[in-house]
């Protein structure tokens, strides 16, 4: 339970061992959480494997937090296919001080559920979620 007494629906941590397996139904791209009655982390999508980056940027609501979860798939320096699982914590500056506190302080309760996700990436304005110069950088420095 994180400090402001939020907890993290069991199910979150259920479905993230499946899909860091992608095991059905768990062959996905993406989870995107949401709090829920000021109460519980739950998720609020999952986006399937056809879908982007930018698809999982489109489902981000642009004036109110949300915590997501992404398989990025990328090639390394040397060539080699590879993906990284990254967990990106969406506090836009535009949200109300209330969400953000709550968010916030919330977030280290998420990341004690999904356990393995090396890459933590906190964005407040759409530019540090640009692909190619924001976040792709910082997913090939943990290759």
């Amino acid at each position: 339970m994180a400090s402001t007494g939020v907890e993290v629906s069991s199910d979150v941590s259920t479905s993230f061992n499946k899909f860091k397996l992608q095991q059905e139904p768990y062959k996905i791209r993406y989870f995107i959480y949401v709090i829920k009655d000021k109460k519980k982390i739950v998720i609020e999508k999952m986006g399937d494997r056809t879908k982007t980056f930018d698809d999982f940027v489109q489902d981000l609501p642009e004036n109110d937090c949300r915590y997501g979860l992404i398989d990025i798939e990328f090639e390394t320096a040397d060539g080699r296919p590879t993906s990284k699982i990254v967990f990106i914590s969406w506090n836009p500056d535009t949200a109300s001080v209330r969400p953000k506190m709550l968010y916030s302080g919330s977030k280290e309760a998420l990341k004690s559920a999904l356990v393995g996700v090396g890459i933590h990436i906190n964005a407040t304005d759409m530019s540090e979620l640009d692909f190619e110069e924001a976040i792709l950088p910082v997913v090939k420095r943990f290759t």
